[in-house]
């Protein structure tokens, strides 16, 4: 099983076994719900269906009302698929059973995040890219601090090349961050505590993988 999905809750702090304080990034992992399994046989690769939260009823599209109630659950927010699960899971993904953080992650795990990153709207190259602006305010330079500077042609090819790094929209792209420590995790809660940042808002969905 390599994987779960969560909700972020927020960021926090808390000590090392030596002392050293960490800041942790703390997400609601589950509890999730096998919703389906496929195998080599009928889908010709392994998986396992993994989803999270509720959703009312109404607002779900009834071809996925049938699909939950095959696996005798609620209709869910969040579905991902989890491909080629490890063996010592096998047990355990079994239509309609619920998966809990306990059950995927350990202490001292090293987890990678998947999630949207927050959105920035339209940008300038300052912020988009860290340029460092035209420079100073003497020989003419009027309001030019912030700007993109050359384009980088003149009569030989008279247009901007492809790829040229401009202002535009930033953020809200899917961002994964590897590598990121387990600090700690509250069973009882269903909260694991990860070292440092994960993209996204609060509440917003994270997917952790192995």
């Amino acid at each position: 099983m390599p994987g779960i999905i969560g909700r972020k809750v927020g960021m926090t702090s808390v000590f090392g076994a030596d002392g050293q304080n960490i800041a942790v990034t703390v997400i609601e992992a589950g509890p999730c719900v096998v919703t389906q399994v496929k195998n080599t046989e009928t889908d010709g690769y392994r998986a396992v269906q993994l989803s999270f939260a509720e959703r009312k009823e109404k607002n779900t599209p009834k071809p996925l009302v049938g699909h939950f109630k095959k696996a005798n659950t609620s209709p869910k927010k969040s579905t991902v698929e989890f491909r080629d699960f490890r063996k010592e899971f096998e047990g355990i993904v079994e239509l309609g059973k619920e998966i809990k953080v306990q059950d995927v992650f350990a202490e001292g795990d090293f987890v990678d995040a998947v999630g949207t990153s927050k959105g920035k709207g339209f940008q300038g190259v300052v912020k988009r890219y860290g340029f460092s602006g035209v420079g100073g305010q003497t020989h003419g330079q009027h309001n030019r601090l912030r700007a993109p500077g050359s384009m980088g042609n003149a009569s030989f090819a008279s247009r901007v090349i492809k790829g040229k790094r401009l202002p535009g929209r930033m953020g809200s792209d899917r961002v994964k961050v590897t590598n990121l420590k387990v600090v700690k995790i509250l069973a009882d809660k269903n909260l694991i505590l990860v070292s440092g940042s994960v993209p996204g808002a609060k509440n917003s969905t994270i997917i952790l993988q192995k």
